[in-house]
């Protein structure tokens, strides 16, 4: 019999194995990563494309073309695409993301000649019906004005706009923004942005040699268009203002947000600076919660995190706390902020902070897809797997005083850009 009266043996997280990616490029230029693992004849195959440069006369571009890929080709409509792929108990999406939009197929690999040739259909022949695109903007601003009576939502939009200026990152999109869609411009963009040589072809599960064949193989006679893909981003300029309120008189409580511009993944203080905000408010132990929700109870929920995207990085902690508190709330945070500053971290904390974060990425790694997502998360920082080897160790072995002077160098609270949404 299991005697529960006695804890189960923890062990330290040693080591993180990855599976290590397959690799070819097609001789369009679409370079293909494949990760073979697992017993369920299952794969998704990941489509990503570089969005195209942000042009902030017509901002909504890459997102509106990204979501309206499946509305429909020359061949087929909108519902015909989504009878295709359910009828063989497959799943298909398009996500888009600042850097890169992509179509993800899941499919059985005994229906992949079926369900394929819809892909290559809709990446070379969206046509964004001109009734479908009426439908979008129309939902899509009904969605907006649903989502802009949020305070949180109007936080992180001035947040966004503050630290990121005017790029894709700093977008606040308008229903004036919407109306201005026109098809034309849709089916340029996707002509230019959707073809091999700006696609990354990711391809995970039950990925045998006869299954990679026939998944590159359906693709090799797919066409780059005359005019190349331009990936390139407008330089970021973060605006002089440092503080920004928007007072709401009736507002029960205040979304609260507050950062500054960060380092990227692939700095070398990138690592011990998660350790950092780990133990500021990155989880649920943080000093974060413990003072502004356990012990004030000013709030449901606080958090800090570190974005790190393609062309920009940011430090940020968010919030929102009753109305008649978000003073206080401010002062504490500050001083939360300010002992990291001074007061070297105790190694318990730190130790519990270190096992969490361990853990985490272990956690994280339950089946194929995961490490297929473990892998992009590298690729498009321009950093290989050996990465998370570097990371893992810093975790384990970055000190309380390295992170008191990594506070030091990027943390000054008179500098953080601050967004107030409510009553101050």
């Amino acid at each position: 019999m299991l005697d529960r009266t006695i804890a189960p043996q923890s062990q330290a997280v040693n080591n993180i194995n990855l599976i290590e990616p397959g690799h070819t490029a097609l001789a369009n230029g679409c370079q293909v990563y494949w990760f073979n693992s697992g017993d369920q004849d299952l794969v998704r195959i990941e489509w990503i494309f570089g969005n195209l440069r942000y042009n902030a006369a017509k901002p909504l571009l890459n997102m509106a073309v990204n979501t309206m890929l499946t509305e429909g080709t020359s061949k087929l409509t909108g519902s015909q695409i989504a009878d295709s792929i359910d009828y063989y108990g497959a799943f298909l999406q398009a996500e888009y993301g600042y850097d890169q939009s992509e179509v993800i197929l899941y499919s059985l690999t005994r229906h992949l000649e079926h369900t394929l040739p819809v892909v290559l259909d809709i990446l070379t022949d969206s046509q964004f019906p001109q009734h479908e695109l009426d439908t979008f903007i129309r939902n899509q601003q009904q969605k907006l004005q649903v989502s802009l009576q949020k305070n949180d939502i109007l936080a992180r939009r001035a947040f966004n706009k503050a630290v990121y200026g005017n790029t894709i990152y700093g977008l606040g999109a308008s229903a004036t923004d919407y109306q201005q869609l026109q098809r034309a411009d849709m089916l340029a963009h996707f002509k230019q942005m959707y073809q091999p040589a700006n696609c990354t072809l990711v391809i995970s599960g039950k990925v045998d040699e006869a299954t990679l064949k026939q998944i590159t193989g359906a693709f090799t006679n797919w066409q780059n268009s005359t005019e190349p893909a331009d990936t390139t981003q407008p330089p970021i300029a973060p605006v002089t203002e440092r503080f920004f309120y928007t007072e709401k008189p009736d507002a029960l409580q205040s979304a609260i947000r507050m950062g500054l511009p960060m380092v990227y993944r692939s700095h070398p203080d990138f690592p011990a600076l998660q350790v950092l905000n780990t133990v500021l408010g990155g989880y649920f132990g943080s000093r974060l919660m413990a003072n502004i929700r356990e012990d004030k109870g000013y709030t449901y929920g606080i958090g800090s995190g570190i974005s790190s995207l393609k062309h920009g990085a940011a430090f940020f902690i968010a919030t929102e706390v009753g109305a008649d508190v978000c003073r206080n709330a401010i002062e504490e945070i500050e001083k939360e902020v300010n002992l990291l500053k001074t007061e070297l971290i105790s190694e318990e904390e730190l130790s519990l902070v270190r096992n969490y974060m361990l853990g985490s990425i272990l956690g994280s790694l339950e089946n194929v897809f995961s490490h297929a997502d473990k892998f992009k998360n590298v690729y498009f920082a321009g950093l290989g797997l050996d990465y998370y080897d570097r990371y893992s160790e810093i975790i384990k072995t970055v000190t309380a005083e390295e992170l008191k002077s990594l506070a030091n160098k990027y943390w000054d609270f008179d500098q953080f850009y601050k967004v107030i949404v409510g009553k101050y």
